[in-house]
C-alpha cells in the first residue's frame, strides 16, 4: 500500500515556512527569559537571605550552576543580574515580561553604572547583546589617578576564619605573576576537563571548575616543592600540628586552633609532623610520613580509579580517607579506606557530606541524610509555560554610533 498527500493540503514556500518557525521561536524564547526572570529572583533570595550557605557549596555561582545544570559562565550571569535587581528594575522587569533575554540583561547588570536602568532598558528592546557592550565601551569612565605607582607591598589581614593577602605589583612584576598563575590555571583546567568535559552525562557532584585560588595555591605549592636542597635545612611544606591527647584540641605550630573538621583533615592522609602535648608539655612526637603505604595505596587506585562521592569523576589528586577517622582508632586497613578528591575530602570533615563504608561498598549522604547519586536533578515541568507575549528580539539593524549617545551620569550621581 502506497500513502500519498492530500491534494487540498496546501503547500507553503520556504518563507511561510521560516515565518511560521519564526513565531514559534519568539514564542519559546519569551517564555525561556520569563523563565530565567524567575531564576534570578529565586537566586537573588538564596543569596539576600544567605540561604546557600549550609548547602555545601563554595559560592552562590557555584550552587547555581550545580542545581541548575549550567555552565561557570551562565551561572555567573545569573548570579550578577540577581545582585543588582535594585539597581536596574526596569530591565528585570523586561527580563520577566518575556521582552529581554538573560544575556542582554546580564551584560548590563556587569557593566552599567547606578542610574542608567531606563537608558540600557530602552537601548536592549533593539540591541543585540554585542551593540549593548559596543554601548557599554563607549560610555564615559571616570579618569585614573595621576599620581605614581605605590611601592611593592603585600599585606596580610587575619581574622577567625580566614586570612586575606593583598599584594601590590608594579605592572612588569605582576605580568610575571599574572604568567604563572594562567599556567598553573591552565594546567588545573585541563585535568578537570580530562575528569569530566568528557563524560557521557555531567553530574551535579562535580567539584566545581578550577579557580584562581586554586591557582594561587598550587604556584605556592610547585614552588615550595621544587627544590628542597637549596632551602634552609632543606625543609619540605610540612603542616606542624599540637595537639593536646587530653582536650582533644590542635593548634597550628605558632598559628591559630584549629577546629575539629580541620584536625581530623590535617591527620587524614597528608605528610604532618604532629607534637603531642599534655597540659602544655610535649610528650611525643608523631612520625613524619604519609599514612598510606604505596603498596595500600595502589591496591585502593585499582578499587577506585576515581573519587568515591558519586558523580565527581576526579582521578588526580585523590586523598585516602579514613571512614573511620584515625584518631579514633580507625585503622589503616583496605576496609578502612577510600578515595576522594581534596574538594569534597573537606566536606566530609566539615560535616556536609558523611562517607559511610566499608570501603568497597561506600555510600554518600547529605545533611538531611539523602544518598547522594550522580543522575541529573532536572525533571518534567509540572506547570504550564508563563503567559507571557513571543519576544521581538534585537532590531538587527547596523548600529549607527557616530549619532549615539551614551550614557552619561549627572555630576554627583557618578
Amino acid at each position: 500500500m502506497t500513502s500519498t498527500a492530500s491534494l487540498d493540503a496546501p503547500v507553503l514556500g520556504p518563507d511561510q515556512r521560516l515565518d511560521t518557525l519564526f513565531d514559534e521561536l519568539a514564542e519559546l524564547q519569551g517564555q525561556l527569559n520569563a523563565i530565567d526572570g524567575r531564576i534570578v529572583e529565586i537566586v537573588a533570595e538564596m543569596d539576600r537571605d544567605e540561604l546557600w550557605g549550609g548547602t555545601g557549596a563554595r559560592s552562590v555561582e557555584s550552587l547555581v550552576a550545580w542545581k541548575t545544570g549550567s555552565s561557570p559562565a551562565r551561572a555567573r550571569t545569573i548570579t550578577t543580574v540577581a545582585r543588582r535587581l535594585d539597581s536596574f528594575p526596569r530591565c528585570a522587569e523586561g527580563l520577566r515580561d518575556g521582552k529581554l533575554s538573560l544575556d542582554q540583561v546580564g551584560v548590563v547588570a556587569q557593566r552599567a553604572v547606578d542610574g542608567s536602568d531606563e537608558h540600557y532598558a530602552a537601548l536592549a528592546r533593539s540591541a543585540t547583546v554585542s551593540q549593548l557592550r559596543m554601548a557599554l565601551k563607549l560610555a564615559p569612565h571616570p579618569k585614573p589617578d595621576p599620581r605614581s605607582e605605590p611601592d611593592r607591598s603585600v599585606t596580610k589581614i587575619t581574622d577567625d576564619e580566614f586570612v586575606s593577602w593583598r599584594i601590590k605589583l608594579r605592572h612588569v612584576d605582576a605580568a610575571k605573576f599574572d604568567a604563572a598563575l594562567q599556567s598553573h590555571l591552565d594546567a588545573l583546567v585541563a585535568e578537570w576537563k580530562r575528569d569530566h568535559d568528557d563524560r557521557d552525562t555531567a553530574s551535579d557532584d562535580a567539584p566545581p571548575f578550577p579557580a584562581i585560588a586554586d591557582a594561587f595555591l598550587r604556584l605556592i605549592e610547585a614552588g615550595w616543592d621544587a627544590d628542597v636542597s637549596r632551602r634552609p635545612h632543606g625543609h619540605r611544606t610540612t603542616v606542624v600540628m599540637h595537639f593536646d591527647v587530653e582536650a582533644r584540641a590542635g593548634q597550628l605550630h605558632l598559628g591559630a586552633m584549629l577546629s575539629e573538621a580541620e584536625r581530623r583533615y590535617l591527620m587524614c592522609d597528608a605528610t604532618y609532623e604532629v607534637w603531642f602535648e599534655r597540659d602544655g608539655e610535649v610528650i611525643g612526637t608523631g612520625r613524619e610520613t604519609r599514612q598510606i603505604s604505596h603498596r595500600l595505596r595502589r591496591v585502593l587506585e585499582v578499587r577506585h580509579a576515581t573519587c568515591a562521592v558519586p558523580g565527581c569523576g576526579a582521578t588526580q589528586g585523590l586523598h585516602a580517607h579514613h571512614i573511620r577517622h584515625w584518631e579514633d582508632g580507625g585503622p589503616t586497613e583496605l576496609s578502612n579506606l577510600v578515595l576522594v578528591c581534596p574538594y569534597h575530602h573537606r566536606l566530609h570533615h566539615r560535616g556536609i557530606i558523611t562517607i559511610r563504608g566499608p570501603g568497597n561498598a561506600v555510600t554518600v549522604v547529605d545533611t538531611a541524610g539523602r544518598q547522594l547519586s550522580g543522575g541529573s536533578l532536572a525533571r518534567a515541568p509540572s506547570r504550564p509555560p508563563p503567559a507571557v507575549s513571543p519576544y521581538s528580539g534585537p532590531s538587527g539593524e547596523r548600529a549607527g554610533w557616530k549619532w549615539y549617545e551614551p550614557f552619561a551620569p549627572r555630576p554627583g550621581l557618578a
